[in-house]
């Protein structure tokens, strides 16, 4: 790969996008420069959403794994390429339809304040022989194997309303433990949890947020509902990135901290140039996020390569808990 500036690696971006007939798709949390080149910005599912109803060839994603998958699900008709096909989810992994599960093998340092429940081997199929009454729902942030296996899926924004539209007291959701607590203290129903999380939600600590607010004494906390519930009990708004965004824009406040992956703090600030935004904590960084570079983007384009097709038998199902889920008004 030649050694190009930025703004000329842009320009031939640009052009191989216009000549692939393709679209750029950044999520929330990419690199500043990866963000500012795409054509469509948000959170996996409004993205995957956004691309089903655009006419186009191709779908560039510039995100994780299963984020592809989901453009794929949406968009059977198109190719869907994935920047980086290293670029992973661990919190998505930490559940599977069968075989043992990827732990800590993706953020070795990491310090686990909690203990699996479960052990390694055990499966969502497990879960679902232990619950069989339960219906499963499923975090947008799983792979399209474990949607196909689910009842319904949901979004950080809306994990609340779907539990409630369930004719049933009892629910799996799946695979993160933190949302499903939040969920938890806002539905009568019994939710059983799995012990998934985000690692880079799940390091915030109250200390953190006591420390942020000292920091930052006018500042109101947004956190997102992947943190602790004992984070999300004293912040002063929990909403997913999208959420987030609406609510910055429309709020009276002028100083914010933001409790979710720094990712966020560019288009915040570029949205909102009149108010001060500050991370909850400056390692809140997904790594796996920022493998996406310009030159990641330029390669798929330039070699069509690092597709991402979800097979029939998978597609079909896993769309139907999507499709589920955009039913609930």
């Amino acid at each position: 790969m030649p050694d190009l500036n930025t703004p000329a690696l842009m320009e031939k971006i640009l052009r191989l996008k216009e000549q692939r007939n393709a679209i750029i798709l950044s999520h929330n949390y990419q690199r500043e420069e990866v963000q500012d080149i795409a054509d469509f910005t948000g959170d996996s599912l409004e993205l995957s959403r956004t691309a089903a109803g655009v006419k186009c060839d191709v779908i560039v994603f510039c995100g994780v794994n299963f984020m592809a998958e989901s453009a794929s699900i949406l968009s059977p008709e198109k190719k869907v390429l994935l920047t980086e096909t290293g670029a992973c989810c661990p919190m998505a992994d930490m559940i599977t339809v069968s075989g043992p599960r990827n732990l800590m093998t993706f953020f070795p340092g990491y310090k686990f304040t909690g203990e699996y429940t479960f052990p390694v081997d055990f499966t969502l199929r497990d879960i679902k022989k232990l619950y069989p009454d339960a219906p499963v729902v499923a975090y947008v942030n799983t792979t399209a194997d474990v949607k196909a296996e689910s009842d319904v899926c949901c979004t950080s924004a809306n994990g609340v309303k779907v539990v409630e539209s369930i004719d049933a007291d009892k629910v799996i959701c799946i695979p993160d433990r933190n949302l499903a607590r939040w969920i938890a203290k806002n539905t009568k129903k019994e939710v059983i949890a799995w012990d998934g999380f985000c690692h880079v939600h799940d390091r915030v600590t109250v200390e953190d947020v006591v420390k942020a607010r000292q920091e930052h004494p006018q500042a109101l906390l947004v956190a997102h509902p992947e943190c602790r519930i004992e984070v999300l009990e004293i912040a002063d708004h929990v909403t997913s990135t999208s959420g987030m965004l609406r609510f910055a824009k429309s709020s009276d406040a002028k100083e914010f901290i933001i409790g979710t992956e720094t990712g966020l703090l560019h288009r915040l600030r570029k949205e909102n140039p009149d108010k001060k935004f500050y991370p909850l904590r400056k390692d809140m960084v997904c790594p796996n996020m920022k493998k996406t570079t310009l030159n990641s983007v330029l390669r798929v384009l330039e070699t069509m390569t690092n597709e991402v097709k979800v097979p029939e038998e998978i597609r079909i199902p896993a769309k139907r808990a999507l499709d589920r889920m955009l039913e609930i008004k």
